[in-house]
This record gives C-alpha cells, sequence and structure tokens, in this order.
C-alpha cells in the first residue's frame, strides 16, 4: 500500500538526498538495529525460553533466508550450529 502522493515522495527523497552522506548511513544503520530489535522481540515472544543460538538462526532466517536457495540456507544453519558448539 502506498498512501504517500509521488510530488510528496519526491520532496521527501529530495530531503533525505541533502543530508551528509554520513548522517545517512547513521539513519540506515539505526533503522536496521531497530528491525533488528523487533524481530528479535517477536520470535522471543513466540518462543520464550529460546537458545541464544537457535535465536541467531531464528535472525537470519527472517533477514536474510530468503536470499539464499534451500542448500546454501541449510549450510549456514549447519554452520551457525557448528560455530555455536565451539563458543564457550
Amino acid at each position: 500500500m502506498n498512501d504517500t502522493s509521488p510530488e510528496i515522495e519526491k520532496r521527501f527523497r529530495a530531503m533525505l538526498l541533502a543530508r551528509p552522506r554520513e548522517e545517512r548511513l547513521k539513519m540506515g544503520c539505526s533503522m536496521h538495529t531497530c528491525a533488528q530489535e523487533i524481530v528479535r522481540a517477536s520470535v522471543q515472544a513466540q518462543t520464550p525460553q529460546i537458545s541464544p543460538a537457535t535465536l541467531r538462526q531464528a535472525l537470519f532466517l527472517r533477514f536474510y533466508g530468503n536470499d539464499f536457495d534451500a542448500a546454501t540456507r541449510e549450510r549456514i544453519l549447519l554452520a551457525m550450529e557448528q560455530s555455536s558448539k565451539k563458543d564457550p
């Protein structure tokens, strides 16, 4: 759904691009961090007893799961699982 007029979208984009690059990067990083926190809270609400390793895998799947084919996704999840077993 998009309820913003093209004129307003154009003005908003111009305002964003008028900001310094560093500020735009900081804004993007802040938005990503916020999205991670929201997803983390959602996963933990659905599975309160989730382990840190399983939470990490769930976050990977939510953010990047569709970016990989099934075989690659499974290799990544396996590597994450093996890595979590090595960590103290």
